[in-house]
C-alpha cells in the first residue's frame, strides 16, 4: 500500500503551513515542509510526493492581487513538474491563498495553465473573519469531499469573490459537477451576505478539476482540526474536528490508487 506523502509549501508569506501539515498527519499521511523556493529552483522535488497542498496566507503581501506572484512563480518555474505530477493522478489542494493560487496559474478549473476563473476582493469591501456553513455538491468527483454533505469552517479573507471569466465556462463547470462546495446558512438554504460572505457568484466556495483530484476552497479546514476549534463545542455541537474528513479522504484515496 502506498503511503500518502505530502509536500506543505511554506515562505513568502504563507502563513498556515503548521496547521495543514498537522492536520494531513493527523488524518494518517505523512507530510513535509518546505520553502516554496526549494521547488521553484528544483521542480523534480515534487516527484517525492503524491499530495500537495498550498495553505493560506498572504504570499509575497498580496501584492499585484492575491496570490498573484506565487501563481506565476510557480507556473513559469515548475510547471512541466507540476503538469506531470496531476498527470501522474496525484492530488493538490489549495486553502485560501492555496486557491487563489491554484486558479491563477490555471490549474483550476482545468490543469492547462489557462485562467478561467478568478477570486477577487470580498463584495463586502472589507476582510471576512468568521465561520461559515457548506454545502458540498454530492454529484462533485471532488475526492476530497466524498461524503461529506455540509461542513463547518472559518473564513479569513479579502479577497475570496468567486468570479468565472463568462457564463459559459460557469455553466460548464456547473454542467460538470465542478463546483463543489456552497455557501449556505444554518437550515441548508443559499443566501446573501453575511451568510455568502464574499459575494461569491452562485455561493461558490471551492472547485475541482474533471477527475475529482485537484480541489481548491476558501474556507480553512485545517483549521478545524479539534472539536475545540468550533466556536459551539462547549454546547455539545460538534464531537471532532470535522475539518479533517477532507485530509482524511484523500489519505485514504491514495492508499486506495496510487
Amino acid at each position: 500500500m502506498v503511503k500518502a506523502k505530502a509536500l506543505v509549501l511554506n515562505g513568502y508569506g504563507i502563513n498556515c503551513p503548521y496547521e495543514t501539515a498537522y492536520a494531513i498527519t493527523a488524518s494518517g499521511g505523512e507530510s513535509e515542509i518546505r520553502h516554496a523556493s526549494e521547488i521553484i529552483e528544483n521542480p523534480a522535488l515534487l516527484q517525492n510526493y503524491n499530495l500537495l497542498a498550498l495553505p493560506g496566507g498572504f504570499s509575497f503581501g498580496d501584492d499585484i492581487a492575491s496570490a498573484k506572484v506565487l501563481a506565476n512563480r510557480l507556473k513559469y518555474r515548475a510547471k512541466d513538474a507540476l503538469q506531470k505530477f496531476v498527470d501522474d493522478g496525484k492530488l493538490v489542494i489549495g486553502i485560501c491563498n492555496g486557491f487563489q493560487a491554484l486558479v491563477k496559474m490555471g490549474l483550476l478549473p482545468k490543469p492547462d495553465f489557462v485562467q478561467r476563473v478568478t477570486l477577487t476582493y470580498n463584495a463586502s469591501g472589507k476582510f471576512e473573519d468568521r465561520w461559515v456553513r457548506l454545502k458540498m455538491n454530492v454529484k462533485s468527483p471532488c475526492v476530497f469531499t466524498k461524503g461529506i454533505e455540509y461542513l463547518d469552517l472559518p473564513v479569513r479573507h479579502g479577497e475570496g469573490r468567486f468570479i468565472p471569466a463568462s457564463r459559459e465556462i460557469l455553466e460548464e463547470m456547473v454542467g460538470k459537477q465542478l463546483t463543489v462546495c456552497y455557501y449556505v446558512n444554518s437550515r441548508g438554504e443559499f443566501a446573501d451576505y453575511p451568510f455568502n460572505p464574499n459575494g461569491s457568484v452562485l455561493n461558490v466556495a471551492g472547485i475541482c478539476n474533471e477527475n475529482g483530484r485537484i480541489f481548491g476552497l476558501m474556507p480553512h479546514p485545517e483549521a478545524f482540526n479539534h472539536f475545540t476549534n468550533h466556536p459551539g463545542w462547549t454546547r455539545g455541537m460538534v464531537k471532532q474536528g470535522e475539518g479533517l474528513k477532507i485530509f482524511r479522504n484523500a489519505v485514504e484515496h491514495i492508499e486506495a490508487n496510487l
